[in-house]
């Protein structure tokens, strides 16, 4: 178990590949956790795991997950403004292809992000993201791996 932290998974737009990854390592961490959406999506049955419904409409899984947060713990999502909103609180924020946002680059992605909408928005058409691929889970497991082995010697040190 790593003290202090508590995984939330923004499930609305969570890909299927990465659920069994994700439930061995809420397993192998005992990490408590809630996949926070606004229908039934299942990464597994464990004891760690809570699942939160919430009402159908915009960020209403995002508010709260915004509400739920709080310092040190991890965030998946796809959904930069969230990032965003839980990296003010001090939290840390890893999306579906392995990147991490953090306070040096989550104004970047945000900023790049609202301006493909405007684009979108004025009649351009652009390209979305590519398919999400194997190298993506890879790359999402051993970034999830290495910040919670990472999260857990920091633990059993006391620093």
């Amino acid at each position: 178990m790593i003290m202090n932290l508590t995984l939330y998974i923004d499930g609305d737009a969570f890909p299927n590949g990465l659920k069994a990854i994700l439930f061995r390592a809420i397993e192998r961490f005992a990490l408590p956790t809630f996949v926070i959406s606004n229908k039934r999506i299942n990464i597994g049955n464990s004891n760690q795991i809570t699942y939160i419904i919430v009402d159908a409409g915009p960020d209403e899984a995002d508010q709260r997950i915004i509400e739920m947060v709080k310092a040190g713990d991890l965030i998946i999502t796809a959904d930069i403004p969230l990032a965003d909103s839980v990296i003010t609180k001090k939290a840390y924020a890893l999306d579906h292809r392995g990147k991490f946002f953090s306070e040096d680059n989550v104004k970047y992605y945000l900023s790049m992000r609202n301006l493909m909408q405007e684009l979108r928005d004025s009649g351009m058409e652009t390209k979305g993201p590519a398919a999400f691929s194997q190298k993506d889970a890879h790359e999402f497991a051993n970034q999830l791996n290495k910040f919670l082995t990472e999260q857990q010697r920091l633990g059993i040190n006391g620093n």
